[in-house]
């Protein structure tokens, strides 16, 4: 399918200091506020989705970051805790506490809200291992919905099932049917969504769609409760052979026509180098404003980490400042060796 094609079904919106986080409302969920690579053994308390999207520890709680709607209109990332029963699947059960006005609709942060339509039920759902798909099937209320929302409708499924472990594709199904195409605007379906599609979309003023590259950003924005969070967004460029690198050179241009986002690095970052090998995207910067021995700013290196792993598909990220990798930013996390993407973010205080 060409990926353009879904690009162009949506309508694009044609020196900065980050806030402090405060003490208990990390970014991270909570295990993934310790460090982002935990050793070898570590037996805290990261949750991973084994057994190709079946039954995980069915109890009292289970993290799951599952896609809603923040009060500026943009999808985000949001982990929360949810029971899961020993027949339940944590798929299955996002997408349930991403209902509008649905039973978990208590458990959605303030700010924030659930995406598909009023009534809509989880009538059948799969993962095809081999294939790392995804097949959910929901009931005919998910078609009730205006078209202004489709395509945050189909972002926030895709986002949220692609997120967990073994699930790189996903396929939409109504009351049994397979859907070619969104039943209200006509978004098409043909081939199974991927994280391609994008989310937030925007581009750049001026960009030709058919000669551009998109590339994934994380900005952040704070609930009404001052509770910091990062904001995934999609930006067209112009076309680029370094995907890797003009992501991080956005990062730093920052926001585009936003006062609800904020940027996660100042504009006296320069971007030097970015290599991959052996599953590890490692980023060299020059930062005019950073000595050795000093924490980097949390913000600017978690930002970096989601925004590679994102774009490259690499599993690691090595980072390097003017030249040295012996780095802790201000949450006192070590980069001294490559660091992997934590699996929840934005944890909000209960």
């Amino acid at each position: 399918m060409n990926h353009y094609r879904l690009l162009r079904r949506t309508a694009l919106a044609g020196v900065l200091a980050l806030p402090i986080l405060t003490t208990g409302c990390g970014l991270f969920s909570q295990e993934a506020s310790q460090p982002i690579d935990p050793p070898q053994g570590n037996t805290g308390n990261a949750v991973s989705w084994e057994d190709n999207g079946n039954a995980v520890q069915p109890g009292e709680g289970t993290q799951l970051t599952v896609y809603y709607k923040d009060r500026n209109g943009k999808l985000a990332p949001v982990t929360v805790l949810a029971a899961l029963g020993s027949e339940e699947k944590a798929g299955q059960k996002a997408l349930e506490m991403m209902v509008e006005g649905g039973p978990l609709a208590n458990e959605i942060p303030e700010g924030f809200q659930a995406v598909l339509p009023q009534g809509t039920q989880v009538i059948g759902y799969n993962v095809v291992a081999d294939q790392k798909l995804a097949i959910v099937d929901f009931s005919q209320s998910f078609t009730d919905y205006n078209a202004m929302d489709e395509r945050s409708i189909v972002e926030a499924v895709t986002w949220t099932l692609t997120g967990m472990h073994n699930i790189e594709k996903v396929k939409i199904w109504v009351d049994g049917q397979e859907l070619l195409e969104m039943p209200v605007d006509g978004l098409p379906l043909d081939e199974p969504l991927t994280r391609a599609v994008g989310i937030n979309l925007e581009a750049q003023e001026g960009i030709n769609y058919s000669q551009s590259t998109p590339v994934t950003l994380y900005f952040s924005a704070v609930t009404p409760n001052d509770e910091t969070y990062y904001v995934p967004i999609t930006r067209l460029i112009n076309r680029t052979d370094n995907r890797a690198k003009a992501a991080i050179e956005q990062l730093i241009s920052g926001p585009v026509g936003s006062n609800e986002l904020e940027a996660v690095m100042t504009p006296d970052v320069i971007v030097k180098n970015v290599t991959k090998k052996n599953d590890i995207a490692t980023v060299e910067l020059e930062y005019s404003g950073y000595e050795e021995g000093q924490q980097a700013p949390a913000e600017m290196m978690q930002a970096l980490v989601l925004a590679m792993t994102e774009n490259t598909g690499l599993a690691k990220v090595q980072i390097k400042i003017n030249g040295k990798s012996n780095v802790k930013d201000t949450n006192n996390q070590s980069y001294s060796e490559p660091v992997s993407r934590p699996q929840h973010m934005n944890a909000f205080k209960s």
